[in-house]
């Protein structure tokens, strides 16, 4: 049998004794730490799989010069850095992680929310620089009175449904590839203008495509209220930071709290950064001892089946499957 080789573009955990024990002995394993596909082609012109976590993007020019690569593996949710339309026409199977952490992500948002209502991260910043007054937190209103609003409505974005309706809010959702008999969650579907108009949170849950990059921007902003408060624990790009920092500065809304932005990490002297209404976390919603097990086990999973001749869990670019490279 003739040996296989996998690349790993870049990686951000100790060790690769995981993927080594799930793809066997029979695997050539080359783990690389690179930011570009210029740099891990140096040594993926030749292989049959790549592992791929934030380097890229990964290109029509990137797939043309890995004649061999049957599969692009990516650790995370999110494939915005893959060009998938490239990939379908070079028979290259795409796959992603999409179940890996939408309990973490679904919390982190949870606390991102209530941390809004509460101000508890203002609070705390006053008492750190020596002041001790709850009215600096004034007004603050019960959360049972609060309307939250979801844009998109995946996997995450229900779960975050469910937790919230247990602390008696209204929740409304705007997602138009979803019908309300199929959502399987609290809340009532709405058109964005509605949601907008209505919510006193709102949270971000749509992928980043061509139609979402820059979605909530100086238009969209407009339409909130004043006092409304959004939170971000998707795609940074869905967010104009630009039409953000407008919309804090002429107090058209309320608050922001980021999980990510553009670029990561967010420079020092951004204007987003040291502002009390808004909190700025490190691409932290999906981390948990538990995910990052699962984050580290999900691709090389993809890989093993695809190298293996069985089709793999989580395609993205179905459209692939009968004319792929690995025969699939």
């Amino acid at each position: 049998m003739s040996r296989s080789k996998v690349v790993i573009s870049d990686y951000v955990w100790k060790s690769v004794d995981v993927e080594r024990g799930i793809l066997g002995p029979d695997v050539d394993l080359f783990p690389m730490h690179t930011k570009t596909e210029q740099e891990f082609l140096s040594e993926a012109a030749d292989c049959d799989a790549l592992l791929n976590t934030y380097a890229g993007p990964i290109t029509a020019k990137a797939m043309s010069e890995m004649p061999k690569c049957k599969i692009i593996a990516r650790y995370g949710i999110g494939v915005d850095t893959i060009d998938l339309d490239a990939a379908t026409d070079a028979g290259i199977i795409v796959t992603n992680n999409p179940s890996y952490c939408v309990e973490e992500v679904a919390d982190h948002t949870v606390a991102l929310l209530i941390g809004g209502v509460r101000k508890t991260s203002l609070l705390d910043r006053a008492v750190r620089a020596g002041r001790w007054d709850v009215m600096e937190a004034a007004p603050i209103r019960r959360l049972s009175t609060q309307t939250v609003g979801l844009v998109g409505f995946g996997n995450i974005a229900r779960h975050v449904a469910n937790r919230m309706a247990a602390f008696g809010v209204t929740i409304l959702w705007y997602d138009p590839f979803l019908k309300e008999e199929d959502a399987r969650a609290p809340g009532s579907k709405v058109e964005l203008d509605e949601l907008l108009a209505r919510a006193d949170l709102i949270s971000v849950h749509t992928p980043l495509t061509a139609d979402t990059k820059g979605l909530f921007g100086d238009d969209l902003f407009r339409k909130m209220q004043p006092h409304a408060y959004i939170v971000n624990c998707s795609r940074g790009a869905v967010i104009d930071q630009d039409a953000l920092v407008r919309a804090l500065d002429g107090k058209l809304i309320g608050g922001a709290a980021l999980d990510t932005t553009v670029p990561e990490p967010l420079p020092i002297d951004h204007p987003l950064r040291h502002r009390e209404n808004v909190v700025i976390n490190p691409h932290a919603a999906w981390y948990s001892i538990e995910a990052f097990a699962e984050l580290q086990a999900g691709a090389p999973g993809e890989v093993a089946r695809v190298l293996s001749g069985q089709t793999p869990v989580h395609v993205v670019n179905r459209k692939v499957l009968g004319r792929s490279r690995a025969g699939l």
